[in-house]
């Protein structure tokens, strides 16, 4: 069971980018994610092919499960 979080962005083309965390610390604080990710739009700390991020879109964790298939 993998587990990530996701940290949405809104870029200057008004398209959302996805930003992707392995294993994040749970319980998410929601208080420290959102003021990553002001701090991740004031300092231009990443660009996208569409252009700067400018505002939050959201944030979740995302939980993937594989089970192997047994073939006969």
């Amino acid at each position: 069971m993998a587990k990530k979080l996701e940290l949405q962005f809104v870029n200057s083309e008004n398209k959302t980018v996805t930003i992707s965390l392995d294993d994040p610390i749970e319980p998410v604080d929601a208080a420290a994610v959102s003021a990553a990710m002001d701090t991740v739009i004031t300092q231009n700390a990443f660009t996208s092919s569409g252009g700067d991020f400018i505002a939050k879109k959201g944030a979740r964790v995302v939980e993937r499960n594989v089970a192997d298939v047994t073939l006969p």
